[in-house]
C-alpha cells in the first residue's frame, strides 16, 4: 500500500470523525437518547483513533503493510458505520438490526490491524 493512499484514507476518517462527532454534539443531542448519543460517540472515537493510527502508519514507511492498512480501514468502515447506522435507525424506530452482528466484525478487524501491527513490528 502506498503512503499517500494511507495518508489520503486517514485524512479522510479523521476528517469525518470531526464532522460526526460535532454532528452527533449538536444536530443529534435534540434527537438521540443519552444512551444512543453515548453509543454514536464511541463510533466516532474509534474512527478518530484508527485514523490517526493510519496517520502514523503513512507517515512511517517500514509499516506501510496492504494487510494492517485493509484491517483498520475495513474495521472502521464495519464497526462505526454500522454503529451510526444501528443508532440513527434506532432514533427513526426503523432499526436496522442486520447491523448489529457487522459491528464485532468491524471491531474483530481492528484487533487483528493491531495483532498485524505487533507482528510486523517484530
Amino acid at each position: 500500500m502506498t503512503q499517500q493512499i494511507i495518508l489520503a484514507t486517514a485524512a479522510l476518517f479523521g476528517g469525518l470523525s470531526v464532522v460526526f462527532g460535532a454532528f452527533g454534539a449538536h444536530a443529534l443531542k435534540k434527537i438521540l437518547s443519552t444512551d444512543q448519543l453515548q453509543s454514536f460517540e464511541v463510533g466516532v472515537k474509534h474512527q478518530m483513533y484508527h485514523a490517526i493510527v493510519l496517520l502514523v502508519l503513512g507517515l512511517t514507511p517500514k509499516y506501510t503493510s496492504a494487510p494492517i492498512y485493509w484491517c483498520f480501514t475495513i474495521g472502521i468502515l464495519l464497526f462505526s458505520f454500522s454503529i451510526y447506522g444501528l443508532v440513527l435507525s434506532d432514533a427513526k424506530e426503523k432499526k436496522l438490526r442486520f447491523l448489529g452482528p457487522i459491528t464485532p466484525i468491524g471491531g474483530l478487524l481492528l484487533v487483528s490491524g493491531w495483532l498485524l501491527l505487533l507482528i510486523h513490528a517484530f
